[in-house]
This record gives structure tokens, sequence and C-alpha cells, in this order.
């Protein structure tokens, strides 16, 4: 049986802040980029980015989409959804 996800190519989109310190994402399909301060992840709805201080991504499994983070987050912030150019020069001057 083949379920929905894998029908449309899209993964369900959750995001679940705990106390700010605490962040579970699910239909993360990549992680750009990442350093203490900011995070940035693919999703099916766009560009995910994460900022704060001291993160740390303790889980990221993209089989299944899910992406963990610890640390003081102190904003999450989309993107618009955008052609995405996987040249070298398309990812250099990104």
């Amino acid at each position: 049986m083949i379920t929905e996800e894998k029908k449309t190519g899209f993964l369900p989109h959750n995001c679940i802040l705990e106390d700010r310190r605490t962040l579970s994402v699910s239909g993360v399909n990549d992680v750009d980029s990442f350093d203490e301060q900011t995070i940035i992840a693919s999703t099916d709805l766009g560009e995910l980015t994460i900022r704060g201080e001291k993160l740390h991504i303790t889980r990221l499994s993209l089989e299944i989409g899910e992406l963990q983070v610890e640390g003081n987050i102190a904003a999450l912030s989309y993107a618009d959804i955008a052609p995405k150019n996987t040249s070298f020069w398309g990812k250099v001057f990104r």
C-alpha cells in the first residue's frame, strides 16, 4: 500500500517548540547550513531559518524528515518557495 506522502512527494510539516529550548521539526528535506546561531533547513513549504544561541542539532533523519534542535531559540522564519538552483554557482551566490 502506498502512503499519501509517497503519492504526492510531500512530507507532513510540523514545528513543535518547547520552552524556547527544544524544537522538533518534521517534513525536513535537507539541512543547508548550520552553526551555533543559525540553522537553515529545506522543507516542502519553504526554507526554514532557525535563529538563536548555542544551537545544536541533536537529531537529524532525512529518511523520515525529522530534525531536533536544542539551544536558546529566538526566531523561526520561512522564505517563500523558490526554484532550487543546484549548480555550483547557484549555491555560492545564494
